[in-house]
């Protein structure tokens, strides 16, 4: 018994953990070279609030290829990512990758961070088997057929000075 009051007690110091949107869980990938480029000033730290509006972040990929510095991968770790370093094409490894969220029966939302037009069938299959999906993107660049097809699209654009979401 005497357990048991120390359990209680303690549990008025734990933080409580919410359930956003229902409590959907969302996988993010997010194509590294693609979008962690220096003209865009992206923070990951940003696009995982953003996106966590949506749900609980469950699976959070950043897919590199093999030439990514040690200083960007060990940023990429300390903001809660998985960096994924890919030595052959990576288009190929996160369609692989998005296709094992899309199947997943845990995963209700599929974020891709991207301005590549070759994800649009991901995003056309996820959305037929019944995941919702969400495209964080960066003008100049980002294609709209992309930007149409996700339900929902967070839009960075380096040319306003504010880095304006749209």
């Amino acid at each position: 018994m005497r357990n048991l009051e120390k359990l209680t007690s303690f549990k008025e110091y734990l933080p409580l953990k919410t359930k956003k949107s229902g409590g959907k869980n969302v996988g993010l990938l997010v194509d590294g070279p693609n979008m962690l480029r220096k003209e865009f000033n992206l923070d990951l730290e940003t696009v995982k609030d953003l996106i966590s509006e949506s749900g609980n972040i469950k699976v959070g990929k950043v897919l590199l290829n093999q030439y990514a510095s040690d200083k960007l991968i060990e940023a990429i770790v300390n903001q809660g990512f998985s960096p994924l370093i890919v030595a052959g094409d990576i288009d190929v490894q996160l369609a692989v990758e998005a296709f094992e969220l899309i199947y997943n029966p845990h995963i209700d939302i599929i974020a891709l961070m991207t301005r590549n037009a070759d994800f649009l069938p991901l995003l056309n299959i996820a959305k037929e088997k019944g995941k919702e999906t969400i495209l964080v993107g960066a003008e100049p660049g980002l294609s709209i057929a992309l930007k149409n097809s996700a339900d929902s699209a967070i839009v960075f654009d380096s040319k306003i000075p504010n880095k304006n979401i749209h």
